[in-house]
């Protein structure tokens, strides 16, 4: 799958190009949804979020083993595993076992938990 970034028909249009970027910059970022930063998760969980959803921007689905996570975000496979089950747990997150041997499935909910509903969108003054 080609980078959106080398499709002509992108080029053609493109009307900002990122020149001068360190490494670090250029090689893109991950957005996590402002409600999840609100919540009264562990740091864990909310980096583990952050970590499958960078995951999830390379493919259709998320399928990273629990050990190459964690050694990508400077933590523990059992820490990684905690933070996993919290995020299943709040409705964050669905997992499907594949079986012995395999990756989980992790689907990332694209909607908010329905608790989740009474907190406004965003606020002029603090909430």
């Amino acid at each position: 799958m080609d980078k959106i970034g080398d499709i002509n028909r992108f080029k053609e249009r493109q009307n900002i190009i990122l020149e001068g970027f360190d490494p670090v910059t250029a090689g893109g970022f991950t957005q996590i949804p402002n409600v999840l930063l609100k919540q009264t998760f562990s740091n864990n969980a909310k980096v583990v979020y952050a970590k499958l959803l960078s995951y999830a921007w390379h493919n259709d689905q998320v399928f990273p083993g629990q050990e190459r996570m964690a050694e990508e975000i400077g933590s523990s496979k059992s820490t990684v595993g905690r933070a996993i089950q919290e995020l299943e747990e709040r409705g964050w997150l669905e997992i499907r076992r594949r079986g012995q041997g395999k990756t989980n499935l992790y689907i990332l909910q694209y909607t908010a938990p329905h608790s989740l509903n009474q907190f406004p969108l965003f606020c002029l003054s603090s909430c």
